[in-house]
């Protein structure tokens, strides 16, 4: 089968035809793959920000159909529509019994696990997954099941930006009806914050940005002001006359863009930090301040979600008209063309583009 290959940190993309999975094994679940989102974070394993070892077929956020189980699946069967989740919400570990699956131990298990056969050597899927590929092989707790009249080029984008960036904004957060927030940062991810504060009732959602058509977007998905950074104090005076937003959600992951995002959130108010940086990257907050203007600094990993109840949520805001998905896709392409899709990415030309098998 067809997949997309990393060979070495900032290299392109090795498409092969030449991809074998290996046996089935207990507990696990044959995917076959009908779409992927292009996430920034597969750029981010790509140019080493996320160390994801090397080589790795890349791709996490996946849907598609099932098609054999190993034993002692039960939960799923051949035929069934899933979304593909790189955090397995095992529902037996200790964070997910607490109510914290988003962070379940198993994550790192199956981060590891080398599912891919090229040339007789096996290979690991990126988060454990490997969405780049026409078929794969997960842990049943990585996939959810869904109804099978939505069409999985809209599912597959759930799996991972949209989740995380409604999440950050509906979980995280828990932005209140009527309140102000920032976004900073309007790729993907941002646009679902966005659309997040939107359906949380949130009064006034400024977009950030440098990148003017990012801007325009962030208006059409609900941001009732779109701003370049330098022009983000004057429209915070006009927004919440200088106090400060009650939210505050960073969608980049860059140290200078988490510390604006600080620094925009009101005395008492609310800082998410949504973006993924660098191991090796610092962000640096004096000792008074944190005391003094008791702001919650939150990070959020995957939108705070449980998979098993969240997905459908978003699913049921999709159907409603509530959440726009299909808006968000900016070119539909083959796996062939994933190169062009990143080049796109780091560009700002696209938001997201989806990978058609």
């Amino acid at each position: 089968m067809k997949a997309a290959l990393l060979r070495e940190l900032n290299a392109d993309l090795e498409i092969r035809d030449d991809v074998g999975l290996v046996d089935l094994g207990p507990g696990q679940v044959h995917v076959k793959l009908v779409s992927s989102g292009v996430c920034h974070s597969d750029l981010s394993a790509q140019n080493g920000t996320i160390p994801s070892g090397t080589p790795v077929v890349l791709g996490h956020e996946g849907a598609g159909v099932i098609q054999e189980v190993g034993p002692g699946v039960d939960g799923v069967k051949a035929g069934d529509h899933v979304i593909v989740s790189f955090t397995p919400a095992c529902r037996k570990c200790r964070a997910c019994l607490r109510g914290q699956s988003n962070l379940c131990e198993m994550m790192g298990q199956m981060a590891t696990s080398a599912n891919f056969v090229i040339g007789g050597n096996r290979v690991a899927g990126f988060c454990g997954c490997g969405t780049f590929s026409q078929e794969m092989i997960v842990p049943e707790a990585a996939v959810v099941k869904v109804d099978d009249d939505i069409p999985l080029d809209i599912v597959s984008l759930i799996g991972c930006g949209v989740m995380t960036g409604v999440g950050a904004a509906i979980n995280t957060a828990d932005i209140r009806p009527g309140t102000s927030v920032v976004v900073f940062g309007a790729g993907g991810v941002g646009i679902a914050a966005i659309q997040g504060a939107r359906i949380a009732g949130a009064a006034e959602i400024v977009a950030v940005d440098k990148v003017e058509s990012k801007l325009e977007m962030a208006k059409r998905f609900g941001a009732t002001h779109a701003v370049k950074p330098e022009d983000l104090p004057g429209v915070q005076q006009e927004v919440t006359r200088g106090e400060g937003f009650d939210y505050a959600l960073e969608c980049i992951g860059n140290p200078n863009t988490i510390r604006a995002t600080f620094d925009a959130a009101r005395r008492g108010g609310t800082a998410v930090i949504v973006g993924v940086g660098r191991l090796t990257e610092v962000v640096q907050f004096s000792a008074f301040e944190l005391f003094f203007h008791e702001k919650n600094l939150k990070g959020s990993m995957y939108g705070s979600a449980n998979v098993r109840v969240d997905f459908d949520r978003l699913l049921r805001l999709w159907r409603q008209g509530k959440l726009d998905l299909e808006g968000m896709i900016s070119r539909r392409i083959k796996v062939d063309d994933v190169n062009g899709a990143f080049r796109a990415m780091q560009a700002g030309e696209v938001i997201r583009s989806v990978i058609e098998f």
